[in-house]
C-alpha cells in the first residue's frame, strides 16, 4: 500500500534535486488499488443470499428458494449463487441475470420437481439448459422427442461426406442465380444417390451394387461426375434417397429457406458396354421472397 503524507522534504545539494517535470515523468500509479478504490468498485466477497431469492432474468421476474438454484452442484446457477461470485441487482433488489427469461420458468420447474417442458418447447429449453450447464435436464430432454429423433437423424447424416458443405453450396448457388436474374426464385440440379456403382436392368437381378466387387481398373471405368450443381452420396444404411431428401429440405427450411423439389430424370451418362449411370436427378426450386 502506498501512503503519501504531506510534502516531501528536499535535503542535500539543490543541484541534485529533480525538477517538477522529471518527477512527473518518473511517477507511476500503484499497481494495486487502495482499499477505498476497491470498496467503490466491487462489494466485499463472498456475497450473501437470502433463503428466498428474487430474480430478474432479462426483464422477467421469478422467485425461488436458494436451495433450488443450488440443486445440482455442477451447474452455472449453483456456481452463480454459491457466494463466490458477485451478481448485480436491479433497482428493486432482484438479482439480475442477463439472459432471455422466456424459458427460465421451465428451468426452475425442473430444478424444483423434475418437470419437463411440453414437446413444442423442448428444443428451446434444451438450449437454455446448455447455457446453464444443467446436465440432468439435458440428459432427460435428449431421451424425448423431438431430440431423440434428431440424434438418430444425425447418426444417419454422419454417413454423408460434406453434407453441411453441400447445403451451403445449394444456398450460395441459388442466391447467386436469383441475384443475376433479378428473380424471385432459382433452380438447380441436385443428384442424390445411395449406391456407388451404377445400376442397370442387367445388374439388378444378380447382385447388390453396394456389395459388388470390381477390380481397381474396372472401378475407374465407372467413375464420373454427373452434370449437376450438387451431388449427395453414396452411403450404406437402411435409410434411402427419400430419407436424405427429407433431411435436405428440413435443414433448409429450418434456415428459413423455401424449397420445392421434384425428380426430373436420371443421369444417362454412358460408362462402358451396357452400363449407364442412372443416378436420380432432382430439380430444386429455392424461393427467396
Amino acid at each position: 500500500m502506498v501512503v503519501v503524507t504531506g510534502q516531501n522534504k528536499v535535503s542535500g545539494n539543490p543541484d541534485d534535486a529533480m525538477s517538477s517535470s522529471d518527477a512527473e515523468d518518473d511517477f507511476q500509479e500503484p499497481a494495486t488499488p487502495t482499499a477505498t478504490q476497491a470498496g467503490q468498485a466491487l462489494p466485499l466477497l463472498p456475497q450473501q443470499f437470502p433463503e428466498v431469492v428474487p430474480l430478474n432474468v432479462g426483464g422477467m421476474y421469478f422467485t425461488t428458494r436458494l436451495s433450488t438454484l443450488r440443486r445440482y452442484e455442477d451447474t452455472m446457477l449453483a456456481a452463480m449463487f454459491s457466494g463466490r461470485h458477485y451478481i448485480p441487482t436491479d433497482a428493486e433488489g432482484r438479482y439480475f441475470i442477463d439472459r432471455d427469461g422466456t424459458y427460465f420458468g421451465d428451468i426452475l420447474n425442473f430444478l424444483r420437481s423434475g418437470d419437463l417442458p411440453s414437446r413444442d418447447r423442448v428444443r428451446s429449453v434444451y438450449k437454455e439448459a446448455q447455457y446453464y450447464s444443467i446436465g440432468p435436464l439435458l440428459d432427460n430432454l435428449e431421451d424425448i422427442q423431438p431430440l431423440k429423433g434428431e440424434k438418430v437423424r444425425q447418426a444417419f447424416l454422419g454417413l454423408m461426406p460434406y453434407y453441411k458443405d453441400h447445403l451451403e453450396r445449394i444456398i450460395e448457388i441459388a442466391k447467386l442465380r436469383a441475384m443475376q436474374r433479378k428473380a424471385r426464385f432459382a433452380k438447380l440440379k441436385v443428384c442424390v444417390f445411395k449406391e456407388e456403382m451404377p445400376i442397370t436392368p442387367y445388374e439388378c437381378p444378380h447382385f447388390n451394387s453396394l456389395r459388388f466387387e470390381r477390380s481397381e481398373s474396372e472401378t475407374k471405368l465407372f467413375e464420373h461426375h454427373c452434370e449437376v450443381d450438387v451431388s449427395f452420396g453414396p452411403w450404406e444404411a437402411v435409410a434411402d434417397v427419400y430419407d436424405l431428401l427429407h433431411c435436405i429440405v428440413t435443414d433448409l427450411s429450418d434456415r428459413g429457406i423455401t424449397v420445392d423439389h421434384q425428380c426430373i430424370g436420371v443421369c444417362d451418362k454412358h460408362l462402358i458396354n451396357h452400363y449407364y449411370c442412372k443416378r436420380p436427378i432432382y430439380e430444386f426450386k429455392i424461393t427467396w421472397w
